[in-house]
């Protein structure tokens, strides 16, 4: 079996306190070892993470043109829960620690969740989905109710 892959999701941030800030309130954490004043890694699981990067860092990356994503979107980040109520918690202290809503919440049953923008316009996903559902398939898990 192949070792299980690890994701580096790299995105900019207008100010980099701010930002730490506000992944704090939702309950993330940073790799001190990979965070500095120019760059932060936040843990979004021992496979996942984020690396919050300023214009000049993430411009040693790329000649490509940055995205202003308060305009258009480069990408919408999901993240799973573990439970409907769990979506709800998640995303209202992202609401209060100063997220946007990025549009209703979607119930569709079997998975439920909610989106907002980050205070640097990022979309940003809280999702749950029954266990049977994941197991069976959405299709298939749907069909049989």
């Amino acid at each position: 079996m192949a070792t299980p892959r690890m994701i580096f999701v790299n995105v900019t941030v207008s100010d980099l306190d701010r930002s730490m800030a506000f992944f704090t309130a939702l309950g993330m954490e940073f790799n001190p070892s990979f965070t500095n004043d120019e760059c932060a890694c936040m843990v979004v699981s021992d496979m996942g993470y984020v690396m919050l990067q300023t214009n000049e860092s993430i411009r040693r990356f790329t000649d490509k043109e940055l995205v202003d994503s308060h305009v258009a979107t480069e990408a919408i980040l999901c993240l799973s829960a573990e439970s409907r109520e769990d979506v709800d918690a998640f995303a209202d202290r992202a609401l209060a620690a100063g997220g946007a809503p990025a549009g209703p919440a979607q119930d569709h049953g079997f998975m439920y969740g909610r989106s907002f923008q980050d205070p640097d316009g990022h979309l940003w996903e809280v999702m749950w989905m029954d266990p049977a559902a994941v197991e069976a398939g959405p299709e298939e898990f749907a069909a049989a109710q």
